[in-house]
C-alpha cells in the first residue's frame, strides 16, 4: 500500500499546497504547448518532426492533466505516493514524446523535466526521487542515442543529454536535502510550538489554581489576567465600576512612580485587608504591572504562628510541671471541705479553690492537647452525610432542650478533612452556638448549614446561632490564645478549632448571615486538592 501524504501538522499542509500548484501548473502547461503548436508564434518550434504525434500527445496530455486536478480538488488535495509517482511517470512519458516529436533537445522542451523531478524529490522520498530523475536522464539519453544511430542528431546532442541527465540528479539531490532540512525544521517548530501551548495551559492552570492572587495591568492599568483567588480577595471581577478598582488604581499609580516600595496594604469590598506585592513585567515601550494579592489576616496569622511555635515548647514544659502540684492543691482542698470542723465561710474557700483549681487544669489539658496533637490525614468524605452522624453523636451529650437544625444542598457536597478532627471543631462551636443563644433569647439553638460555594469552588460548612453576635472591635481577636470576653471560658477554644482547620487546609472565620445571624463559617479545600 502507497503511505499517504496527508501527515498531520504543517508537512501535510505543505504537501496540500504544494499539489494545488502542481495541479494548476500541469494544466497551465499543457494548455501552453498545444497553444505554440496550433499558433503561428510556434510554427517550427515544436512538433516539426512529427506534427501527428505532438498533437495527440498534448491533447491526452491535457485531458489527464484536467482530470487529475478535479480528482484533487474534490479530494481536497489529498492523495497517495502512488499515485504522485503514477502522475510523475506520465510526465516523464509525455515530455519524451514531445521532444521525440519536436526533433530533440535543441526545441528546450527537454527542461520541462526539471519541473517534474523537482516536485517529485520534494513530495516522494530519496529512492523514488531519484528513480523518476534516473528514469528521465536515460529516457533522454537514449532518445539521443537513437537519433545518433538513425543520423538525425549528432555528438552535441549526446552531450546536451549528459548534461541535462546531470542536472536532473543535481536539482534532485539539492531539493531533496533543502526538503528534509525544511521539514526537520517544520517538525520542530511544531514541537516547540505544541510544548510552548502546553506550557501556557498548565502555567493558566496553576495560575488559577493558587492559594495567592494574581492580577495583570497593562500599561493603561486595565486587567489583562486576573486569577480566581484574586477575584475572591477582592471581592468580585476586576473592572472599572468596581467598588475597590479606584483604589486599587491609585496604589498602582503610587507604585509606578516610586517603585522602591514592593508591597501596600489596601481594604478589600468584603472588608478584608489585603497586601499587595508589585513587580514589573517588561514588554518593549509598554510595560504591564504584576500584583500579588495575599490576605493580610492570614499572613499576620502566620507570623504569630512562628512566635507561637518559639513558646510551644515551654509552655507544654510548664504545663506539665504544673500538673502534679496543681493535683495536690485539688486534692488537698478537696480533703479539707470534708473535715466536720469548717464552718460555711470555710467551705465557700474550698469550693473556691476547687473551681478554679478545675479552670486551671482545663488550661493544662487544651495546653497539653495542642502540643501532642496527631498529625491530621484527612480524606474524601461526603460532607452533608458526615454531619449527620456527627449531629446523632452529638445530641446525646447535649442539652435536653438543645435545638439543632440542619440544612442540605441537593447536590452532593465533598470535602476532604479528617473526622476526628473536624468532630472536636464543630462541637466547640456547637457548644458556643447553644451558650450564646441561651444567653440572648432563653434557647438553645444551632443551625448547621452545608453547601457548595460556586464563587470560592469549594464546600462550605456553617455554624450559626441566636446570639448577639461578636463586637466588631473583638472580630479580628477571637482567634487569639487566651481572648475571651466570658468569666469562665479559657480562651483557647476558638484557636485550637482554627489551628485544627489549617491542619487540613480549611479556613474559619466569623462572619454574618444573609439574615444577619451570627455564624462560624469552615471553608474546605478544593476535594481535588492533594494534602
Amino acid at each position: 500500500m502507497s503511505r499517504p501524504l496527508t501527515n498531520t501538522g504543517g508537512v501535510a499542509l505543505q504537501h496540500q499546497e504544494l499539489l494545488r500548484v502542481y495541479a494548476f501548473y500541469r494544466v497551465a502547461i499543457a494548455l501552453v504547448l498545444l497553444s505554440i503548436f496550433t499558433s503561428d508564434l510556434g510554427q517550427g518550434a515544436v512538433g516539426n518532426s512529427a506534427p501527428a504525434l505532438y498533437l495527440n500527445t498534448v491533447i491526452a496530455y491535457t485531458a489527464l492533466n484536467l482530470g487529475w486536478f478535479l480528482h484533487l480538488r474534490h479530494n481536497a488535495y489529498q492523495t497517495t505516493a502512488g499515485q504522485v509517482g503514477l502522475i510523475l511517470g506520465c510526465d516523464i512519458l509525455t515530455f519524451l514524446l514531445l521532444i521525440q516529436a519536436s526533433g530533440g533537445l535543441n526545441s528546450g522542451l527537454g527542461y520541462l523535466l526539471l519541473v517534474n523531478c523537482s516536485v517529485g524529490s520534494l513530495l516522494l522520498d530519496r529512492r523514488m526521487s531519484a528513480f523518476f530523475a534516473a528514469v528521465a536522464s536515460i529516457g533522454v539519453i537514449g532518445q539521443q542515442l537513437y537519433g545518433l544511430l538513425a543520423g538525425n542528431a549528432g555528438t552535441q546532442d549526446i552531450v546536451s543529454a549528459g548534461s541535462l541527465g546531470v542536472l536532473l540528479f543535481v536539482a534532485v539531490s539539492s531539493l531533496q536535502y533543502l526538503s528534509a532540512r525544511i521539514r526537520s525544521a517544520t517538525l520542530r517548530a511544531d514541537q516547540q510550538s505544541r510544548q510552548a501551548a502546553h506550557l501556557q495551559r498548565l502555567a493558566q492552570q496553576i495560575i488559577e489554581r493558587m492559594r495567592t492572587g494574581v492580577l495583570v495591568l497593562d500599561a493603561t492599568d486595565k486587567p489583562e489576567l486576573i486569577n480566581q483567588a484574586a477575584r475572591q480577595l477582592l471581592g468580585g471581577p476586576a473592572g472599572p465600576a468596581t467598588p475597590y478598582w479606584q483604589e486599587l488604581h491609585r496604589i498602582v499609580d503610587e507604585w509606578n512612580s516610586d517603585t522602591s516600595r514592593s508591597s501596600a496594604l489596601m481594604r478589600a469590598a468584603n472588608g478584608n485587608e489585603l497586601r499587595l506585592n508589585f513587580a514589573k513585567l517588561h514588554r518593549g515601550h509598554r510595560d504591564s504591572t504584576l500584583v500579588f494579592i495575599e490576605d493580610n489576616r492570614k499572613l499576620t496569622q502566620a507570623a504569630q504562628k512562628l512566635k507561637l511555635a518559639s513558646l510551644g515548647h515551654l509552655t507544654a514544659s510548664i504545663a506539665h510541671e504544673i500538673r502534679n502540684p496543681l493535683g495536690a492543691i485539688s486534692h488537698a482542698a478537696q480533703l479539707l471541705s470534708e473535715s466536720q470542723h469548717l464552718n460555711e465561710q470555710d467551705r465557700q474557700l474550698t469550693r473556691i479553690i476547687c473551681r478554679h483549681s478545675q479552670r486551671v487544669n482545663e488550661i493544662v489539658e487544651n495546653i497539653m492537647q495542642l502540643s501532642r496533637r496527631r498529625a491530621a490525614a484527612p480524606q474524601l468524605h461526603d460532607l452533608g452525610m458526615w454531619l449527620e452522624l456527627f449531629v446523632q453523636d452529638y445530641r446525646a451529650s447535649a442539652p435536653d432542650d438543645a435545638n439543632i437544625q440542619l440544612h442540605f444542598s441537593e447536590q452532593t457536597v465533598n470535602a476532604r478533612f479528617d473526622p476526628q478532627q473536624l468532630a472536636q471543631v464543630v462541637t466547640n462551636l456547637c457548644n458556643n452556638a447553644l451558650h450564646h443563644s441561651y444567653l440572648a433569647t432563653g434557647r438553645r439553638e444551632v443551625e448547621l448549614a452545608v453547601y457548595h460555594n460556586k464563587e470560592s469552588d469549594c464546600a462550605v460548612l456553617d455554624v450559626i446561632d441566636s446570639g448577639q453576635g461578636v463586637l466588631p472591635e473583638h472580630k479580628d481577636k477571637i482567634f487569639e490564645p487566651f481572648f475571651t470576653t466570658g468569666h469562665g471560658g479559657s480562651g483557647l477554644g476558638l484557636y485550637i478549632a482554627r489551628e485544627l482547620c489549617e491542619a487540613i487546609q480549611a479556613n474559619l472565620y466569623y462572619c454574618r448571615t444573609a439574615s444577619n445571624k451570627s455564624c462560624f463559617r469552615i471553608e474546605f479545600a478544593h476535594s481535588n486538592r492533594f494534602f
